[in-house]
This record gives C-alpha cells, structure tokens and sequence, in this order.
C-alpha cells in the first residue's frame, strides 16, 4: 500500500521572509514561480544536456523557488539503485546551475516503472536531499505572496493504463481506487485557492490521439466535481495545450528527445520539433505560464484566470 504523507506548507513565515529578503526591493514580484520539465533522463543526449543549461539560466532570471518532474525521469530502464551512475550521468551532472538547486519535486513516469522505484522513493532521504519524491502520490500546498494558497495533487498514473499490465512497466501491487479515493477526499478537503493536478500520463490531448481513456474515466469527474483548474504532464515528447470543460490540460513532456506530432484540433496548440520546458508564475488570480524553447525563445505564454 502507498504511504501519503502529510500535507507540508512551504514557504511560509521565516522561510519566505528570508528568501523575499534576499531579492532587492525593486525585483520582487506578487508570484509564486517554479519551472517544470517532463520526460528528461538520458544522460544529457538528445538535447537534454544544453536544454538542462537554458533552463538554469531562465530558472535564475524567473527566481524559480523549485523545478517540478513530471516523470520518465530515467530512460530507457529506470534505475535499480541509489548508487545507480544515472543518478549522476543524467541528473546531478546535468541539472547542476545553482538555480536547479532548489527542491525538486517529482513524480513517476512508465520508463520510472522499467526499473526499481524505491531507490528514487529513497533518494532524497539518503543521497541528494533536493530529490522530493516521499510517496507514490501525495500533495503539497503553498503560500503565494499575497496570502492565498495553491495547492498541488501529484499522481502516479502508470498504474491506470492498462496496457503495461504483463510488460516490464512493473505496475502490479498497486491500487488505482486507493488512489481515487485518496485524490476525491484530498481534493474535497482543499480550501485552497489554486488546485493543480500533475501525473505523467495525458488525460486529454490537443491531438486527441494521446488522449488516455482510463485517465479520463478515473480522473476527470473528481476534477471537475472538486473545481481542478489546470492538469500537468509528459509523456507525449512535445509541448502541447487544450482546454476542455473549464480545465487546461498542459502537455510538457520535451525535455530530451522529441517526437514527430499531428496536427492540433478542437483549438489546441502543438508545437512541433521543439524541445522545451515551461515556467509558471502563480498569484491569487492568475496561473501565467510560458513554455520555453531551448533557444529561450517563449514559445506559448497564457495566463488562466482563477474562478471567481
């Protein structure tokens, strides 16, 4: 059975008064800002390696508080160890400007369940303490700066597709309807302003032949019945957007290798041929968003207003 930890309030009192402190009065800015990365492990090829740089050096102008994964953090195999070379091949080596430093939070992918996962449960306690993957799935709420909350689900959704069921995505032993059950009592007891929900795989695609049924099935009733204003993922090696029912769906699954893609319909936005990452700066009304090219071009850059 999945551990879900307690809920941890980050950036509150001390913490956030020594951080705003240390950004010059005339910076400072009202948003809560991180940056995200899907998809990414391979030991710096297929672009990974100068993607990792640009998106130091973004991170380090957006004044990234942490970097959000969300999953395939390991290809093609996962890892079987805490001492496993990729942890430095394609992670510490690869992710290492100072702004990169901050906390990462994670989640996992299918290639993740090609290999062991505990070692990547335990790696943040015995390794690299930035590494923050303390459960399969759990939640973490913020405090934005003007005193408002955002709060984050974050999923392990390889379980649900049940094409890996029998393959060496080793998903057996894990309960999907736990994992509903948990996400529809969390999401119910949520007063928080912002609530955003990132797995690996997409519920909804803009080019609708990614759209995962399952996903669609277990996961969008609790969304829509519990007010989810946007869902995070990778998976699919492009950047894509679409908003369906009131909830914006973000693909963000370039950051190493890219795939050809179809084109975009029902008023989505695909971006072919492009690696990338995103960037998010959250306040009380508005989740702005940009995804970023590894030229650092701003590809997309959207702002969803918060319900009233």
């Amino acid at each position: 059975m999945t551990m879900i930890l307690p809920r941890r309030d980050f950036l509150t009192g001390a913490t956030a008064s020594a951080l705003l402190a240390s950004v010059p009065a005339r910076a400072r800015t009202p948003t809560h800002n991180c940056v995200m990365i899907g998809d990414w492990g391979r030991q710096g090829q297929y672009e990974q390696g100068r993607l990792a740089a640009r998106m130091g050096r973004v991170a380090a102008e957006h004044r990234s508080l942490y970097t959000v994964s969300v999953g395939d953090n390991f290809y093609d195999d996962g890892v079987q160890s805490i001492t496993d070379r990729q942890w430095i091949t394609s992670f510490e080596s690869i992710y290492s400007a100072e702004s990169l430093k901050t906390p990462w939070r994670v989640i996992l992918g299918n290639h993740d369940y090609r290999g062991k996962v505990e070692p990547q449960l335990r790696y943040g306690q015995q390794v690299d303490s930035r590494w923050y993957l303390p459960a399969r799935y759990y939640s973490m709420r913020d405090i934005l700066p003007d005193g408002s909350t955002a709060e984050t689900f974050f999923l392990d959704t390889s379980p649900f597709i049940s094409r890996y069921r029998g393959t060496n995505v080793d998903i057996s032993g894990q309960d999907t309807a736990a994992q509903v059950a948990w996400l529809d009592a969390a999401l119910g007891a949520s007063d928080a302003r912002w609530k955003i929900v990132i797995g690996h795989h997409p519920v909804y695609t803009a080019e609708r032949r990614f759209d995962e049924p399952e996903l669609i099935a277990a996961l969008v009733p609790v969304m829509k019945r519990h007010g989810v204003h946007v869902y995070i993922n990778g998976h699919i090696h492009n950047l894509q957007y679409i908003e369906r029912d009131g909830i914006h769906y973000i693909n963000n699954g370039a950051g190493s290798r890219i795939d050809p893609v179809a084109p975009a319909q029902d008023g989505g936005i695909v971006f072919p041929g492009e690696h990338g990452f995103m960037t998010v700066a959250l306040s009380r009304d508005v989740f702005q968003f940009r995804f970023i090219g590894l030229d650092g071009r701003s590809l997309l850059s959207k702002d969803i207003n918060s319900f009233s």
